[in-house]
């Protein structure tokens, strides 16, 4: 008998295969939902919003020291992100700490594969992270992100995939509602396929902010969460732990988020109210422990804390805007605790009280006044404040310094010529692409850069740009052509 031998061929799978593989793997391995929100985020319940330049890493602390279970980094800027070292040690690298845990990094982004790679350099340094689709601020809207992309369905749906794909930790989006209801659930039910694994809802529509700010919808929470099949957080109305309670059980929802109240009164999660130079006090404390933090967070934190007491003691809050470090903040705090507990020890009837629930001196929320009525202004009617406001201007405009803010009066000593008031400043032409000021001379209505492309890409000439295109070696556009006018 004789036996024929036969080769076994070993095939080796496309790398690109393996790569596909690879990253359904990953995708798989990772906790998801309600699995993520139990084991990686410890079920939490009470959660620190992520707020620009206020919710870095010493403030977290002392937020998780007073009953936080999870808290956000500020909103980071992913294409800064990937570019800039010193912004990714300064924001984040520089921060780990394993106190801070849980913690889910925040990104502001419109571009898809921007957002990955920011990811990609993020994820070893938090247990989430989280897509920004909520700021509602004009730096927002001119750069293009948070609520101003909640109309892009399909680059939404686009981003949230390919993190939910190529990233080793969770995706999760953070987003305000639409004023339908309908259309709102919709929108959370888009993010939820596309491969979101949970969700914070902020129950104000896109423009609530500022004097509109209102009251936010806990219905459209509901409704949201009632929708879906991954945990949600609810936003807004939050300013003691009674509301957290009351919210939760009025949504359904697994956790409440809060941010002004957090600022105002780190011991929320606590349902305390202590004197605000305990909570001052301590935050410096952690401040010094855990350097470097910024003196302009440092600032911003306490005026927030000493909010109210600063309405009373105006010379002390010039001298906190003016501290040079955290030792100066310090001395201000200081005198407002020895002012405060000098006023304690007076009869109550002699106390300043200014409308609030509770004296000055304790930790309690900040309630932004009712929007004016918009057809009045401090009783005037709306076109008799614009006629007087019109002639202050133009009185002004010829005023001593006196009469200018600070800013002002530098600019008017290094320009005595300068002029502030804005019916007599020239009206620049704007270019019809960019807008800016467009060329004086330009055929085309435009800036000196667009003008230069435009005659480029469509081999166009621009005699009054000094632009012609005769001779491709001399593409050269006078700059006196393209001064704006």
């Amino acid at each position: 008998m004789y036996f024929t031998a036969t080769h076994t061929t070993l095939h080796v799978p496309h790398r690109a295969a393996v790569c596909g593989w690879f990253i359904r793997y990953c995708s798989m391995a990772k906790p998801r939902g309600f699995e993520f929100w139990r084991s990686t985020l410890k079920g939490a319940r009470y959660v620190v919003a992520p707020m620009v330049e206020q919710s870095e890493l010493a403030w977290r602390l002392l937020s998780r020291r007073h009953g936080a279970e999870l808290c956000y980094t500020p909103m980071l800027h992913a294409q800064v992100f990937v570019r800039d070292a010193n912004y990714r040690r300064e924001n984040l690298y520089n921060e780990v700490n394993q106190e801070d845990r849980p913690l889910i990094t925040q990104f502001c982004a419109n571009d898809p594969e921007v957002f990955i790679q920011a990811a990609l350099l993020a994820q070893d340094y938090c247990d989430a992270i989280d897509l920004n689709l909520g700021c509602p601020q004009m730096i927002a809207k001119r750069g293009h992100y948070g609520v101003f992309l909640q109309d892009e369905w399909d680059l939404l749906e686009k981003m949230i995939k390919l993190a939910d794909e190529k990233l080793s930790v969770p995706i999760t989006c953070k987003i305000r509602v639409f004023p339908e209801i309908e259309k709102t659930v919709k929108y959370a039910k888009m993010l939820e396929k596309a491969g979101c694994q949970l969700l914070t809802v902020h129950g104000r529509a896109k423009d609530q902010k500022g004097a509109s700010t209102g009251i936010a919808s806990w219905k459209h929470i509901k409704a949201v969460w009632e929708a879906v099949n991954i945990p949600v957080f609810a936003n807004g109305n939050i300013q003691h732990l009674s509301d957290v309670q009351r919210c939760m059980e009025e949504t359904g929802v697994q956790g409440v988020m809060s941010a002004e109240g957090n600022l105002h009164n780190p011991a929320l999660f606590e349902g305390r109210s202590p004197p605000v130079w305990e909570m001052a006090e301590e935050y410096l404390g952690v401040v010094e422990k855990h350097p470097p933090c910024s003196l302009s967070y440092v600032r911003a934190h306490i005026f927030k804390l000493w909010h109210h007491t600063l309405q009373i003691h105006q010379d002390l809050r010039e001298e906190l805007a003016k501290a040079k470090n955290v030792a100066g903040i310090a001395e201000v705090n200081r005198q407002l605790k020895q002012r405060c507990q000098e006023e304690m020890a007076k009869d109550e009837s002699e106390w300043t009280w200014t409308g609030l629930p509770f004296p000055h001196w304790i930790c309690q929320p900040y309630v932004r006044p009712p929007p004016k009525d918009p057809n009045t202004e401090n009783g005037q009617r709306a076109s008799e404040t614009k006629a007087v406001s019109a002639k202050r201007a133009l009185e002004d405009s010829d005023a001593p310094n006196d009469s200018l803010s600070k800013n002002k009066q530098k600019k008017k000593a290094r320009n005595p010529h300068k002029n502030f008031c804005p019916e007599l400043k020239s009206k620049y032409i704007k270019c019809e692409q960019c807008g800016n000021p467009k060329g004086n001379k330009c055929v085309f209505n435009l800036c000196r850069g667009c003008c230069k492309r435009k005659a480029f890409k469509e081999v166009a000439d621009c005699p009054g740009g000094g632009l012609t295109n005769g001779n491709p070696n001399s593409q050269t556009v006078s700059t006196a052509a393209h001064d704006p006018l």
